[in-house]
């Protein structure tokens, strides 16, 4: 299946773009702390606009820069957009043909700002109006659902965090990611397992907090595209700001909760719902997380690149659940590989 062989293709992706994109990703860094920046917005559509809310996380939380996400129908309906000229404006796109994505780079360089797209495709219409490109450099996806792509995206903002930091413990820790993702890769018999099991439900909510709430977002959007699943992600903290009321007995649970700060958090909420008797499953680097469910067990990597690491079997568990509801994981229903938004 092409879906998966592009899956176990995810290793070498992060692999040789630490080889090959660190230069123009360096060069980026330098621009932007030449023209002292107090803001970066990012302009996505759908995988990559999961990209983006990590790259929100990760440069704020390293890099203490405010991340915004852009509002693409602002310039590409109503002719109009924000002031931008101190900005750092990122453009995210794996075909780079998203026409809303390309106008809100086109508007900000129209005003001076910096821009820059990360893209999978060098020629495309967003790198041509880009200042900066960075290349995903994954080589042809041709499974409609995306994966060694947004697993490229992740890791060229882990990649911009670290050159914009200039430590040397940070690239080195970025070093050891494909060796991380190799040993998720080997957990896939127990993810297919799990997935089987769950093949009847048809209703999930995933979970997640801080770094993990652009995992638990791309991890959803897969459960809908492959499996048709309707599945809702929430912030572990909105979760509870009403959402909760879902949950009663038998309800299906899936979280991502992995070591750092917001783990404690996630344990609180997830001893709450398995008193609740919620059908839990958790993908976690955390032995606090046993015997709250079923739990994925993730290698150990720094909180900051764990996205890079966790969505790997949460990516592998939408391809068995949907293999294991029948569905083709090749040609999902209602949706292409390009998708071009005005």
């Amino acid at each position: 299946m092409t879906m998966r062989s592009e899956l176990g293709e995810e290793p070498a992706v992060v692999e040789r773009l630490l080889e090959t994109s660190m230069a123009p990703v360096r060069e980026l860094a330098r621009a932007i702390r030449e023209r002292d920046v107090d803001l970066v917005l990012i302009a996505a559509r759908g995988t990559s606009d999961h990209a983006a809310i990590y790259g929100q996380y990760v440069l704020g939380l390293r890099n203490r820069l405010p991340v915004a996400l852009a509002a693409p129908s602002l310039v590409s309906i109503y002719g109009t957009g924000p002031r931008l000229r101190n900005a750092a404006v990122l453009g995210i796109s794996q075909s780079g043909r998203s026409p809303d994505v390309v106008a809100v780079l086109e508007h900000a360089r129209r005003q001076g700002a910096l821009t820059a797209a990360i893209t999978n495709e060098p020629g495309s219409e967003l790198a041509q109006a880009a200042e900066h490109v960075v290349t995903l450099d994954a080589g042809p996806e041709r499974a409609v659902a995306a994966t060694k792509t947004y697993l490229a995206e992740i890791a060229i903002l882990a990649m911009l965090s670290s050159a914009l930091s200039g430590d040397d413990e940070s690239a080195v820790q970025l070093r050891a990611v494909p060796d991380a993702i190799r040993a998720a890769l080997l957990e896939e018999g127990r993810v297919a397992a799990l997935a089987a099991a769950r093949a009847t439900e048809d209703r999930t909510v995933v979970l997640a907090r801080g770094l993990h709430y652009a995992t638990a977002r791309e991890w959803a959007l897969k459960l809908k595209e492959l499996a048709y699943l309707l599945a809702d992600p929430y912030s572990a903290a909105d979760f509870q700001h009403g959402p909760i009321a879902l949950v009663e007995p038998g309800f299906p649970v899936l979280a991502v909760a992995t070591q750092g700060p917001a783990l404690p958090g996630m344990l609180e909420l997830l001893r709450r719902l398995r008193e609740d008797r919620a059908n839990l499953l958790v993908l976690s680097d955390a032995p606090e997380v046993e015997g709250l469910g079923d739990v994925v067990a993730l290698p150990v990597v720094p909180e900051w690149l764990s996205p890079l690491v966790a969505i790997v079997p949460a990516q592998l568990f939408a391809y068995h659940l949907a293999r294991a509801r029948g569905l083709d994981t090749e040609t999902p229903r209602n949706i292409t590989k390009v998708t071009l938004t005005r």
